[in-house]
């Protein structure tokens, strides 16, 4: 099974939401988080190279490709995945920024906040089962 990191960065670089997907090892996860942060200044260079929210994959390590979508307001979501699967990669950001778009329209929600709603969670990893596992 396939091993997959995600997180939503804020515009000052803080982790907003962070999931993991399939079969995660204890002694990979501060790898996984450090491996995604890292290659935030790929993104930064690669994102004003593109009209494109979706940058494809922007970094690599080992077995690991890390791949990023910028929303409109400097927010990034990053996936950590072993998979090569780019169009369902794609739409899972597609889905995610949507997902994202209605936490924003809750009077309650602070924009650069920690995300902590457990409906939120519940709903990206239904859509990491639709398009990642």
């Amino acid at each position: 099974m396939a091993t997959f990191y995600f997180a939503i960065v804020g515009t000052n670089d803080s982790p907003l939401y962070e999931a993991e997907f399939g079969a995660q090892r204890e002694e990979n996860k501060y790898l996984q988080q450090f491996v995604v942060h890292a290659a935030l200044d790929l993104v930064d260079d690669a994102q004003f190279m593109t009209n494109a929210c979706y940058l494809k994959t922007v970094d690599r390590y080992n077995d690991w490709s890390v791949s990023a979508y910028v929303t409109p307001s400097n927010i990034r979501l990053m996936l950590l995945h072993e998979a090569k699967a780019e169009e369902a990669i794609k739409s899972f950001f597609t889905a995610c920024h949507e997902l994202y778009m209605k936490t924003l329209l809750n009077p309650f929600y602070q924009p650069n906040a920690t995300i902590q709603s457990q409906a939120f969670d519940a709903k990206v990893h239904t859509l990491s089962k639709k398009y990642l596992l």
